[in-house]
């Protein structure tokens, strides 16, 4: 197993990978961290979670508007029909956690 050091949103993170996936996952991690300044910069003032769930949420919608194009758009990526549903499903899931965190957060503030 590989480790890879990616910083998004002015942090940084350290990722396992198989050994050979390095490039790819600082690729995605830059994409990642792209979109977490593209949301935070068109929301403003948005918490570190609350930048995450955004950053989720467009590329969840840029992967749905690529995936319903016939597969046209995920195949220019070099990416599966197949393989793109899934990784959608998992920046779903991505996105409710990171909702359901910053909630969490949101509640304890207010009642402190």
């Amino acid at each position: 197993m590989a480790e890879v050091r990616l910083t998004i949103a002015a942090r940084e993170y350290i990722v396992t990978c198989r050994d050979g996936e390095e490039g790819r996952l600082v690729e995605l991690g830059q994409m990642v961290d792209a979109k977490v300044r593209e949301a935070g910069g068109s929301a403003g003032g948005l918490n570190e979670s609350r930048q995450l769930l955004f950053a989720a949420l467009l590329l969840a919608d840029q992967l749905h508007d690529n995936g319903g194009s016939s597969g046209s758009g995920t195949a220019s990526a070099g990416i599966s029909a197949e393989l793109a549903a899934q990784m959608a499903q998992t920046i779903d899931k991505l996105a409710a956690r990171v909702e359901s965190f910053a909630a969490g957060l949101e509640e304890q503030a207010t009642s402190a």
